[in-house]
């Protein structure tokens, strides 16, 4: 296949996904004001336009890279997930938005039952196969088979499963679970569903333990590549598990915050961001640094954060004015506290970063830092000459040093 046929193909696709998130953003419009009962889950604005990332980013290393498979299999699982919300609000609309105005309700409600089942398989072999499209070696081929065939087999047991169908499944109205009941529901290849999609799961967590194999035992540029997707998976899950203990604590409500969509749609958004930067090894050593700075900043926020509210706290307590809330020269005392301790703190966790994570860095700047001082002390040429060569091999590495002395004019 052509490189401008599969260009065609993957544009094609993505333009696909694109109408259909219009599309989907138009029924949530329309769908505002209407009365959809408990237990049919219509997306958000925001979750919609979410998808769009994977779309594209697989659309851009698909045209890209057509023979690096990790392009394809991030368009097939945006597209997975593009999809979902379009049924379920096209089937919103046409129960309860407009009745009867749109066709093919029932139909477009079956889709959902299956539509999201390969985004599991294509999870499970972008793991295992990042971030070159291929296995990490031979033995691994009947790993990929059996995610393969466990995605095919779920498929074809969440199409068949017998009953309501799944948009419908917690809705408490018999009228509507009788209408929307599976038109190819056979209890025979419905049962095949639990145990094949425990072996897809069981194949995600096989190409987890791949990758983090892979990461082990990779160098140089493919180290990078991984370490990229490796940030931005930790922000992603530190992002999401926030999110969960707040909900649980009862501290984020479910809706109503547009600030925390925000903060969701960035980290989503800059996962598959860090995929297309790690496949198409675009500045893929800036990681080290960006890594480097987050964990800088934020130990220090927090660092900060601490001191600030303790100062508050403590003497708020201790000075307490009306009805309880701190003074203002309190408030003032601290913000003033922790911008005085903002320069010495970032030094010093700057340093402790380096001393843990950055030790190359680190002692390269103990190695210039130990010249210096046998520099004011040192007058005999030969042997400055001789130490400012070892330390250029020590700090930068390069293949080869030469130093020139101008010569002297007597």
């Amino acid at each position: 296949m052509s490189r401008r046929t599969t260009t065609v193909i993957a544009t094609s696709l993505w333009a696909v996904s694109l109408l259909l998130v219009a599309v989907t953003l138009l029924f949530i419009v329309r769908s505002r004001d209407a009365q959809v009962p408990a237990g049919f889950d219509t997306p958000g604005a925001g979750e919609t336009v979410r998808y769009l990332a994977a779309t594209t980013v697989g659309a851009i290393l698909a045209a890209k890279r057509p023979r690096n498979r990790i392009g394809w299999l991030v368009l097939a699982l945006g597209l997975s997930w593009v999809a979902y919300p379009f049924v379920a609000m096209y089937t919103a609309t046409g129960l309860f938005v407009a009745p009867g105005r749109l066709p093919w309700v029932r139909q477009i409600a079956w889709v959902g039952n299956w539509v999201w089942v390969p985004a599991f398989a294509c999870v499970a072999l972008i793991l295992l196969l990042f971030p070159d499209g291929r296995l990490p070696s031979p033995r691994w081929r009947l790993v990929a088979w059996v995610i393969g065939v466990a995605g095919g087999l779920s498929l074809v047991g969440a199409a068949c499963y017998p009953g309501p169908l799944d948009l419908v499944l917690l809705v408490n109205d018999a009228e509507v679970t009788a209408r929307l009941t599976n038109p190819l529901g056979v209890a025979a290849l419905g049962r095949l569903f639990g145990p094949v999609l425990m072996v897809l799961l069981l194949g995600a967590a096989v190409g987890a333990a791949a990758l983090l194999l892979r990461f082990r035992r990779s160098r140089g540029v493919e180290r990078q590549q991984l370490k990229w997707v490796a940030y931005a998976a930790l922000l992603l899950g530190i992002e999401r598990g926030v999110l969960a203990l707040g909900r649980l604590a009862g501290l984020v409500p479910d809706t109503g915050l547009p600030w925390l969509e925000v903060v969701t749609n960035f980290t989503f958004g800059f996962f598959f961001v860090a995929i297309a930067v790690a496949v198409l090894r675009y500045r893929l050593y800036d990681i080290d640094r960006l890594i480097n700075r987050t964990l800088v900043y934020g130990l220090l926020t927090a660092l900060l954060a601490g001191v600030y509210a303790g100062v508050v706290l403590v003497l708020g307590q201790l000075f307490g004015g009306i009805g309880g809330q701190p003074p203002s020269w309190v408030v003032a005392g601290a913000t003033l506290a922790v911008a005085a301790l903002f320069q010495p703190a970032r030094r010093r966790i700057q340093a402790a970063v380096d001393r843990r994570f950055n030790r190359r860095k680190y002692n390269a700047a103990r190695t210039v830092e130990e010249f210096t001082i046998r520099l004011r002390d040192q007058v005999d040429l030969d042997t400055l000459s001789a130490e400012l060569l070892a330390v250029v091999d020590q700090t930068i590495q390069p293949t080869r040093a030469s130093l020139w002395l101008r010569p002297t004019h007597r």
